[in-house]
Order: C-alpha cells, then sequence, then structure tokens
C-alpha cells in the first residue's frame, strides 16, 4: 500500500473512468468538431440578404443563410485538416494581406487633433501646392500642310501679328485647322504636357501674358500663342486642405506602422538562397549575392 507505483495506477484509473464518465453525460462531443456561430455572423449574413433582397430573410431562407455558414466552415476545416492550405500561392497573399491589415489597423486607433495636424501640414505643405494654371489662345502651323515651310511660316506670322490684339481680324488669317482646341482656359502645365506635349508645355511657361509668342513646338507642329492669363502656383491655407491633409496623414501613419511592423517580423528570418548552377545563375542579376532586405509589399 505505501507503493508510490501503486497509487499512481490508481489515480490514473480514477482519472479515466471519471473522464469516460463526463463524456458519456455529455454526450461524447469534441470541442474541436463544434461549430460555434455567433450573434455577429447571423446578423452579418442577414444584413447581407436584406441588402441584396431588400427585404427580410423568411424562416426557410434564414436557415439556408446558416447552412451556408456552416458549410463554409465545414469545408475550411477539412481543406485545413488536408493541408490544402500549404504551398498555395492565394492563400499565401490573402494571409500576408491580413497581416499588413493589421498592422495598419494599429494606426487607424490614434486621430489627429487640428494642432498635431496643423504641425504635420507645415512640414509637408509642398505636397499639397496648387500647380499654376494658364489661359491662351494659338494659331497652329501643320507640318503636314507646309512642310519644311511651317516653323519658318510660323515666324514670318508673329512678325505681322507684333503689337496686334488676341481677337485681331489679322490673326484669324494665319495658321491651319487644328484638331485640338484654339483656345485653353485654366490649364496645368501637366495637363498640356498631357495634350501637346513637355515641349510646347515648357516652352510656353516663358511666356508673358498680352503679346504673341513663339514658335513653340508641340507634338503637331509649331503654335504662336497668346496668353491671356497665368495664374501663379501657391501653397494653400491649412483650412483650405484640412480634409485632405487628414487623409494624407492617416496614410502616412498607416505606412509607417505597416514598415515598423514588418522589420520586425523580417529580422526574425534568415533567407537563403539555393546555389544555382552557372548556366541559370548567368541569367539572374546578382544570383550568388545576399539579397538586399526585402520591401514590405505595396
Amino acid at each position: 500500500m505505501h507503493e508510490p507505483l501503486l497509487h499512481f495506477l490508481v489515480l490514473g484509473t480514477v482519472l479515466f473512468v471519471g473522464y469516460g464518465y463526463f463524456e458519456h453525460r455529455l454526450g461524447g462531443s469534441d470541442v474541436s468538431k463544434q461549430i460555434r456561430l455567433t450573434p455577429d455572423e447571423l446578423l452579418q449574413s442577414t444584413l447581407f440578404f436584406q441588402s441584396q433582397w431588400r427585404r427580410a430573410p423568411t424562416q426557410e431562407e434564414f436557415g439556408k443563410l446558416v447552412e451556408n455558414q456552416v458549410q463554409e466552415e465545414v469545408l475550411y476545416r477539412e481543406a485545413v485538416a488536408m493541408g490544402l492550405d500549404k504551398d498555395d500561392t492565394i492563400v499565401k497573399r490573402r494571409m500576408a494581406q491580413k497581416m499588413q491589415f493589421l498592422a495598419e489597423d494599429v494606426a487607424n486607433a490614434h486621430e489627429p487633433d487640428k494642432a498635431e495636424l496643423e504641425t504635420w501640414y507645415a512640414k509637408n505643405a509642398d505636397k499639397f501646392a496648387l500647380p499654376g494654371r494658364i489661359s491662351f489662345r494659338q494659331l497652329y502651323f501643320s507640318p503636314d500642310r507646309r512642310g519644311e515651310r511651317a516653323h519658318a511660316d510660323a515666324e514670318k506670322a508673329l512678325a505681322k501679328l507684333a503689337g496686334q490684339p488676341v481677337d485681331a481680324k489679322l490673326a484669324s488669317t494665319f495658321g491651319d485647322p487644328f484638331m485640338l482646341q484654339d483656345y485653353y482656359a485654366d490649364r496645368t502645365s501637366d495637363e498640356l504636357a498631357k495634350e501637346l506635349g513637355p515641349n510646347f508645355a515648357q516652352g510656353i511657361l516663358g511666356a508673358k501674358p498680352g503679346a504673341w509668342r513663339g514658335p513653340i513646338e508641340s507634338g503637331f507642329g509649331w503654335h504662336l500663342v497668346f496668353v491671356d492669363s497665368i495664374i501663379p502656383g501657391r501653397a494653400p491655407a491649412f483650412a483650405e486642405v484640412e480634409s485632405d491633409a487628414k487623409t494624407a496623414w492617416l496614410a502616412e501613419q498607416k505606412a509607417e506602422a505597416w514598415r515598423k511592423a514588418y522589420d520586425g517580423m523580417r529580422a526574425k528570418y534568415t533567407v537563403l538562397l539555393p546555389v544555382l548552377p552557372e548556366s541559370a545563375a548567368s541569367s539572374l542579376p546578382s544570383a550568388h549575392a545576399s539579397p538586399p532586405p526585402a520591401k514590405p509589399p505595396s
């Protein structure tokens, strides 16, 4: 009776019998095989149904919604049990995306007050600078019609238009039909670069209002321009862009939170590259060199 091994066997028998008894009383259920739906999950399914059909589900339809959720959970658990989540690119990307969302959510927990936002804006005002705008009329000289004379013809027309107002009848006697516009109002340099080419956008910056200037080359040919007005670019006051500044601040905070989180996770791992044969290594840049630290996905 004083043998420790006997005590151990008796205690083990009692525990085994007790576990079998209580398992039987509870119906022998295995917690790992239970699917427990929360009220939030059921409510979400109901709201999704209402958004689609503009009414609440019937009792039968609600039962189908519940069974659909159960089916999804059953299939998910069975797939994980079979290891179907391993080496799956789509699953990897989805899980990586969820990790990034979790890291970025840290930044959403903090709302900046006005003073904090104003301080940040003062350091980043250049990001909100309003570009200059220009309004002008143009006369077009087509290389397709005039050939090599297009530039020379534009210079001759400019000499005759010297001192003439923009609405002078003489101006209408020069130039060729143009497929775009004769008058451009309040255009930025970037807009002109996209429409008429970067050479034109750069060339018109030096034109002064109130006189014909040129010739200025575009992607279509040569132009004479009469600038009506130039509105210089400026940095807006904080009150004008407070909402945009807050959006940009939150985006910056999310990016910073993600960077810090990823740097912490990345530091736990060492990347080992395979040793490639010369034939394969020659087609890769620096195949045997240590890779630079990976950047977080955007």
